[in-house]
């Protein structure tokens, strides 16, 4: 089944991936080397496998797209990401599983499907034109791992 004009959601996996000291942590973002999202900056992730545990996904398409690997994961959030097209029919549908961590190992380069990748500070993100979605996991996911 193609992922454009689906039949039904596709299940994406997404990591908030933090490195430093808290108060001056940075968030990991990417930069989209191919549709859908071409171009824009969002948090790595991508589509599950069939037989793949959630958490063996992120940790996956993390270390694909990155290049690092994170301690442990906790939900940080659920949402669809949906996109229509002209005509009114959805284009993409995707069912967003967030998760988030702190960096463990490796140093961020891109790969897979990623064109950059940044490290960004809390008053850096509106350089990166992240949409809402993403800004507010962000936020509450450096607030879940506060209190870890």
């Amino acid at each position: 089944m193609s992922r454009e004009y689906p039949d039904r959601p596709w299940v994406g996996i997404g990591v908030v991936a933090f490195d430093g000291a808290p108060g001056e942590e940075r968030v990991l973002l990417v930069r989209r080397g191919k549709p859908p999202r071409e171009g824009a900056w969002s948090l790595p992730g991508g589509a599950q496998h069939v037989g793949e545990r959630a958490e063996a996904a992120a940790r996956r398409e993390l270390f694909e797209e990155t290049g690092i690997e994170v301690g442990g994961l906790e939900l940080a959030a659920v949402f669809d990401s949906i996109s229509y097209d002209e005509a009114g029919a959805v284009r993409w549908h995707y069912t967003i599983i967030d998760f988030c961590g702190r960096r463990t190992a490796g140093e961020a380069r891109p790969g897979d499907d990623v064109a950059a990748v940044a490290w960004a500070l809390p008053e850096e993100l509106p350089l990166y034109d992240l949409t809402p979605d993403a800004l507010r996991v962000i936020s509450e996911s450096r607030q879940r791992l506060a209190q870890r």
